[in-house]
């Protein structure tokens, strides 16, 4: 596989969790418009708990580790779950919006089987 193309969308995969994990405590981006109200309603609740503040901790820990190429095979695993979920919310409640979520998920996947060499062992 290219080993130019996977480091430059470990990178960019890197800084977008950085920046949007951020955001979840500094709240230094514009609000996001979501097209239905009940995306919005969703996603309010989720920033009065401690789901968002987890996840966007986890966004910075993973968007880090990516950044500096240290542990990947566990930061993209760790950031599996997110970004299926992040996926599966801009596909049921705000399809419009999905085009950053699906960079999340696809490039998340093609990082993962581009180090799939560092899973195999968890499947024998």
């Amino acid at each position: 596989m290219n080993s130019k193309l996977i480091i430059v969308l470990r990178i960019l995969l890197g800084l977008m969790l950085v920046v949007f994990g951020a955001n979840k405590f500094f709240e230094f981006l514009p609000p996001f418009e979501f097209a239905n109200p009940d995306a919005g309603t969703f996603f309010g609740a989720l920033a009065n708990s401690y789901v968002l503040k987890t996840v966007g901790l986890i966004e910075v820990i993973v968007g880090i580790l990516l950044l500096l190429g240290k542990a990947v095979p566990f930061a993209l695993i760790l950031l599996a779950p997110i970004s299926v979920n992040i996926i599966l919310f801009h596909g049921t409640l705000d399809p419009p919006n999905i085009g950053p979520a699906a960079f999340v998920f696809l490039v998340n996947t093609f990082l993962i089987y581009s180090h799939w060499d560092s899973y195999k062992a968890l499947f024998k």
